[in-house]
């Protein structure tokens, strides 16, 4: 039944062509008749046949050039507006959109009209531009912001220490202040190089099979110092799973959660590390019981920059990367990271990776 207006639409379109095109040789049949008797002539019957044929063409063609555009009046609209647009698009101007000019169209033309297809792949395409220069403007706006802020904090303790009049206090305070601003510079360039190398289509995944609870003890020794300062009571429950896994990259993944943990966490506080094995994936968990996160915060927390609490991050260090990294990483891999968190009771982040061998291996 779809296919039935279309098939009419052709044939009634066939038929008008044809009886044009009568018309116009029956038109070249009557002019060549008056010209063959003023001149006294009478030609063969297959010349006057292709003498009639070549003027009817002639006469059809004249006829289509003059009423063509007045029959497609929108094509030529919709010729000048796709020009437009695309010249609009080189100029980095987005704010494209052709769907007002199908809409000047029945739904039957539109349906059939050859450009359709074309003009929704324009506005697509400018709308999906129109976002990645938004978030490339923020992006660069967040860099600069990160950038600019301790640059602004070592430029003023620098000009401050070279007054005379700081006792040794002072100076000790303020170049440990630049010490911290310049650690702080160091982590956000090596978080962007990252992410850099990590979008980068030449970035891949190198797997391999270990014991994703070993890597986790080992990386959790390795933060001991960390902990250990705050006594924050680091509770562990390993579970042996293999994963079948970019050991290093997922390195990067355990120690981004595990600082966090560490940071949020108040002194004298505990941290809960579980690895077990879901079906054909392994599962862990990192929940600490720290201030928690907002629940508008939460939707928003692996995006790039985005801090839930810009003065609690900017005090400890953080450039809004870590989780962004962590997120990347894990969806690399084929895996997912959520987080559960309430408010004054803390934050737990949960990390599913493939397991090696397979469902159901023990």
């Amino acid at each position: 039944m779809r296919d039935r207006p279309g098939f009419l639409h052709i044939a009634l379109n066939v038929l008008m062509v044809i009886a044009f095109l009568l018309l116009c040789w029956s038109g070249a049949y009557m002019a060549s008749e008056r010209i063959y008797a003023a001149l006294g002539w009478e030609p063969h019957g297959l010349l006057a046949f292709l003498i009639n044929a070549v003027l009817g063409f002639m006469l059809f063609g004249v006829a289509i050039g003059i009423i063509g555009p007045f029959l497609r009046p929108n094509e030529h609209k919709l010729f000048t507006e796709l020009i437009e647009a695309m010249r609009q698009i080189s100029r980095g101007d987005f704010q494209v959109e052709l769907a007002p000019i199908l809409g000047q169209m029945g739904k039957h033309e539109r349906e059939r009209h050859p450009f359709a297809q074309l003009v929704t792949s324009i506005d697509d395409m400018a709308a999906n531009l129109k976002e990645m220069e938004e978030l490339r403007q923020e992006f660069i706006s967040n860099v600069s912001h990160e950038i600019g802020s301790p640059l602004t904090s070592i430029m003023g303790f620098a000009k401050a220490l070279r007054s005379g009049a700081l006792d040794t206090e002072e100076r000790e305070r303020y170049l440990d202040i630049i010490e911290t601003e310049c650690v702080r510079l160091s982590k956000l360039s090596d978080n962007l190089m990252k992410l850099a190398v990590l979008d980068s289509a030449q970035s891949s995944v190198h797997p391999g099979i270990y014991r994703l609870d070993k890597q986790l003890i080992s990386l959790i020794l390795a933060c001991e110092p960390q902990w250990e300062a705050k006594e924050i009571d680091m509770n562990l429950e390993p579970e042996a799973v293999e994963v079948a896994a970019d050991e290093d990259l997922m390195s990067q993944v355990w120690l981004n959660l595990l600082h966090n943990a560490i940071k949020f966490t108040p002194a004298g506080g505990r941290i809960t590390v579980s690895v077990a094995r879901e079906g054909g994936q392994a599962a862990v968990w990192i929940a600490d019981n720290g201030p928690g996160i907002a629940e508008e915060d939460q939707a928003r927390i692996f995006e790039r920059f985005y801090k839930a609490d810009r003065s609690r991050t900017r005090s400890g260090g953080g450039s809004g990367l870590g989780l962004s990294i962590a997120h990347k990483i894990v969806e690399m891999h084929g895996g997912s990271i959520t987080v559960a968190s309430k408010p004054g009771e803390g934050a737990a982040f949960t990390v599913l990776i493939p397991a090696a061998g397979g469902e159901g291996k023990s």
